[in-house]
């Protein structure tokens, strides 16, 4: 602008000296060579005085204008940093990620989250979150039995909390550690602030915590029971049980001939899912007599007398008398009558073998040798190993 401005006024002295009439004499052109030059020397120095001045006012202005835009660039970026801080939640994650973060954190843990906010809240208390854990945690000993007596039990609780319609006392997030039996995570949860929310009685988390905190007596089979009495060695009966969060074993509860049993300090490895939904007082339909031969492995109900329940007895299918145990001429499988063995007992024992009919056989017995029941062939590997670990170290009589 500067420069425009040093060009016009020169113009303009230049174009006023062309305005006179025409100078015939010396001193006339010389007049006019001094303009030209005097309006060329001022253009120069005005050029030149911008330029130097232009100079020191940019050196003045540095040390004053770059501390201003660091400071004002890094004061931008804090407060950038903590509006994002505030923004970001972890329920900005991709979806699939969250999922794979919540798969992977334990029911303690799914509890805590489930505290935070109701989102959180909806997501760790889904079924299919918790169906690994209920898998993993209780599926050995958890059968279909068991499910249908959560079921009902779930819906007798939803009967009664919609008939008492005054209290409204639903199952709420709060109540879970009343029933969690882990002591380390229950202050972390009530220290947080109180989210509020119904878990649904018939949900799987439910029925996790209920077992987990002794709560839900369910059915289940105990190997050796009354603490390895000699007299159900290589036996598996029905009982109630409930878990005991403190010692991390169960107490269980039987029912013979009317009056009740009691046994605690009972280990996992003594425990088994009912592998049939026959009940323990009914006779089990037997649907393997036909397929029975030597060697097979074999479970049979066995009841001292008729007041009490079937208890379920390891055997394996022996050879008939007339047989000399030699598979290539045996013809035991033919036979209509099967041999039972129990090694477990003495070859002179009365409890060492039975016979049965495959074809007529029903519950056989006296009162003197107890009644056996239905059969069951083992065909698991899993199950016959089991039945073997058990296997007592001597004789029985």
């Amino acid at each position: 602008m500067l420069y425009l401005l040093i060009s016009c006024v020169s113009f303009i002295l230049l174009s006023k000296s062309f305005t006179h009439k025409p100078i015939q004499s010396w001193e006339g052109k010389l007049k006019y060579l001094l303009s030209i030059w005097l309006c060329g020397e001022l253009s120069s120095f005005l050029v030149s005085w911008f330029y130097k001045s232009r100079l020191v006012l940019d050196s003045l202005r540095v040390p004053i204008s770059l501390p201003l835009k660091k400071m004002t660039s890094s004061l931008s970026s804090k407060v950038e940093n903590v509006e994002e801080e505030e923004r970001s939640s972890l329920l900005d994650l991709p979806e699939l990620t969250l999922e794979c973060i919540f798969e992977r954190l334990s029911p303690a843990e799914l509890c805590t989250m489930a505290g935070v906010c109701t989102s959180l809240r909806e997501r760790c208390t889904s079924d299919h979150l918790w169906e690994k854990h209920m898998k993993q945690r209780w599926g050995g000993v958890l059968g279909d039995v068991a499910y249908r007596e959560w079921r009902c039990h779930a819906a007798s609780t939803r009967r009664s909390t919609l008939s008492d319609q005054s209290k409204k006392k639903d199952l709420l997030l709060d109540s879970f550690f009343n029933l969690w039996p882990l002591p380390w995570i229950t202050p972390k949860f009530e220290k947080r602030s109180k989210v509020r929310t119904t878990l649904p009685v018939d949900s799987i988390m439910a029925l996790y915590l209920s077992l987990e905190s002794g709560n839900f007596w369910f059915p289940a089979q105990v190997y050796n029971r009354e603490n390895g009495h000699v007299g159900f060695v290589l036996s598996c009966y029905d009982a109630q049980l409930s878990y005991d969060p403190r010692t991390d074993t169960f107490q269980a509860r039987y029912s013979p001939h009317g009056r009740r049993t009691t046994e605690d300090n009972i280990q996992w490895d003594r425990l088994r899912a009912p592998p049939v939904d026959t009940p323990s007082h009914i006779l089990h339909a037997s649907d393997c007599l036909h397929d029975l031969k030597p060697g097979d492995h074999i479970e049979i109900q066995w009841r001292r007398n008729r007041d009490f329940p079937y208890g379920w007895w390891y055997g394996v299918v022996g050879h008939l008398e007339s047989c000399d145990g030699i598979d290539n001429h045996c013809s035991c499988h033919s036979s209509e009558m099967v041999i039972l063995e129990f090694n477990q007992y003495n070859p002179g024992s009365r409890w060492r073998r039975t016979v049965i009919n495959r074809k007529k056989h029903r519950e056989e017995g006296n009162e003197a040798d107890g009644f056996y029941g239905g059969i069951r062939k083992l065909y698991q590997e899993e199950e016959i190993t089991s039945w073997k670990r058990r296997w007592p170290t001597r004789v029985l009589e």
